[in-house]
């Protein structure tokens, strides 16, 4: 059974005007594959300060392995300031430099995602050229490579994401993210357009577009699966897209079929966004009971 994933970038904490809740998306991806019952670990790191210590005791209340966070003593933990006065349309502030930003290489690292079933990355967690260098160091290993794109302006550079692209095997992008590309790469903004030029030019098995309530959209190879999403009684979008992924993760890795995927993808996904905050404690009983 191919179960082991790591996972690689920014933990922090989402300050929201009801308090701070523990947040990052590779941090969110980690807790949901985790309650799914895969070996999920997580390299990151938090500061020497109490905000780190907290939030490692958050990731021990969920008995994720910890022994991928680095503490740097340098720079503090990570804190996003969020604006939810439009709960479908959550805005962030990402406070730099921080822990994170200094994530640096070595053997226990490499080991984890040599061994790894499928490692897992974004651009947030590389706006700063010493996480950079590790994770490029890191995405040499023929492991199945995923890149969730997570555009967070200004922290990203299409430069970067070209080689990142080189790398992968999968990608994970939203609408908003596909108008972006597109406009980049000079195509039309439609998933057609787009996903033909990636697909020519960068050695990707599987491109993914989620559309929020409207589901998601697989494009293999010319092939087009679609997913209408599910109806539910929505709280926020905070780590909506997160538990997507994860749900995308766990059935890829089983072999299930793009529209068994697609499915069970939009049913995590939609089951988060009926809680509050991105990391709720759940079982895979509760999320097929929830969401139908």
């Amino acid at each position: 059974m191919r179960d082991h994933v790591v996972i690689f970038g920014e933990m922090l904490w989402d300050c929201l005007p009801t308090g701070p809740v523990a947040g990052g998306a590779p941090m969110n991806v980690a807790l949901n594959l985790h309650q799914l019952g895969l070996n999920s670990r997580l390299i990151s790191a938090v500061g020497a300060d109490e905000d780190g210590e907290k939030l490692i005791a958050f990731l021990q209340e969920f008995n994720l392995p910890l022994d991928l966070i680095q503490t740097n003593t340098d720079h503090e933990t990570s804190k996003v300031l969020v604006d939810t006065s439009d709960p479908e349309n959550i805005k962030y502030t990402i406070v730099s430099p921080v822990a994170w930003d200094y994530i640096h290489w070595n053997k226990e690292l490499d080991q984890a995602v040599e061994e790894a079933d499928a490692f897992v990355f974004g651009t947030l967690g590389v706006r700063n050229q010493e996480s950079l260098k590790t994770l490029i160091q890191l995405l040499h290993h023929p492991t199945l490579r995923i890149f969730d794109a997570n555009l967070r302006p200004p922290f990203y550079d299409f430069e970067i994401i070209e080689t990142l692209l080189g790398f992968a095997d999968i990608l994970k992008i939203n609408e908003d993210e596909l108008e972006v590309f597109a406009d980049y790469f000079g195509t039309e903004p439609t998933i057609e357009s787009l996903c033909a030029h990636l697909d020519q030019h960068f050695p990707m098995e599987i491109i993914c577009i989620t559309r929020g309530a409207k589901g998601a959209v697989i494009y293999q190879k010319g092939k087009i699966i679609e997913h209408p999403g599910y109806k539910v009684a929505f709280q926020d979008s905070i780590g909506a897209g997160d538990a997507f992924l994860s749900g995308f993760i766990k059935t890829y890795l089983e072999e299930k079929s793009p529209e068994e995927i697609l499915d069970f993808a939009c049913k995590l996904g939609g089951f988060v966004a009926t809680q509050k905050g991105g990391t709720p404690k759940y079982t895979l009983e509760k999320v097929l009971d929830t969401v139908k």
